[in-house]
């Protein structure tokens, strides 16, 4: 099969790089993220790094964790770790927690310096968002790993929750159902009678404010979301439309979900 060169562009002020499949994708966006960290903790002393806990990060954070593809050795205990959501209910061990995911293919990978956890089982909502805001307030997020949702959303900010000028960082939400049936063709849950209903997202705000984005995307089936996203309007029916305003941020897609780009 020949190797299929990437493509890049811009959309608004977001980058736009188009590579052949899911593994140069998550090859491409680890060496430009570990370059970007090796370089802010050279810079400050340290990282704040927040990391998205879905399939379509798998390939990015393999090559992440290992120095033979990312092509720079970090300090990882110079960085500090967060995560950007999780299922309200659900406990750290439980195998749909995006603290398990992030486990198994971050933090038994590499020694963090800290890591934040999003104790999403504690009743108590309202605390819990409270604490996990003054977290992510005490200094700027230098860094935010992402991907997008089939429906357009980052992190939990479906369409229908989605603020652009939120006033909160942190927030539960009710899911949409486009955003629950995602979790089922992911392979995440068996129904969608099995995905639970409500969730604590960092809002949009905290997106906006971080000094760069790397958003990795894959697959067939976010081809329209990357559609909306660089191609539609800037609007809360598709909450990754407003990454086209960021100042620094690259949006990493495969051939299948560049696949309904009009150009």
């Amino acid at each position: 099969m020949p190797v299929i060169a990437p493509h890049y562009s811009t959309a608004g002020r977001l980058a736009l790089e188009v590579h052949s499949d899911r593994a140069a994708l998550g090859r491409a966006a680890a060496r430009a993220v570990a370059a970007h960290l090796h370089g802010v903790i050279a810079r400050q002393g340290e990282a704040r790094v927040i990391f998205a806990c879905a399939p379509s990060q798998d390939e990015f954070l393999a090559a992440l964790v290992d120095p033979a593809h990312c092509g720079v050795a970090l300090d990882w205990s110079r960085i500090t770790a967060f995560h950007m959501d999780d299922y309200v209910g659900l406990s750290g061990e439980h195998p749909q927690s995006f603290r398990h995911y992030l486990r198994q293919h971050l933090l038994q990978h590499v020694a963090v310096g800290r890591f934040h956890p999003l104790p999403a089982e504690e009743p108590d909502a309202a605390a819990v968002a409270s604490r996990y805001s003054m977290l992510l307030r005490e200094k700027p997020i230098d860094l935010i790993c992402m991907g997008i949702g089939e429906n357009g959303h980052i992190a939990f900010n479906d369409p229908p929750v989605a603020d652009f000028a939120d006033s909160q960082l942190v927030k539960v939400v009710e899911l949409d159902h486009a955003c629950r049936q995602q979790q089922v063709n992911d392979g995440c849950f068996p129904t969608l009678a099995a995905v639970p209903r409500h969730a604590f997202t960092l809002t949009v705000t905290v997106f906006r404010q971080a000094r760069r984005l790397s958003i990795h995307v894959p697959g067939p089936r976010k081809a329209a979301a990357v559609r909306a996203t660089v191609e539609g309007p800037v609007s809360t029916a598709c909450p990754a439309s407003i990454l086209r305003l960021h100042a620094e941020a690259t949006l990493y897609i495969d051939t299948a979900a560049a696949s309904q780009l009009s150009a």
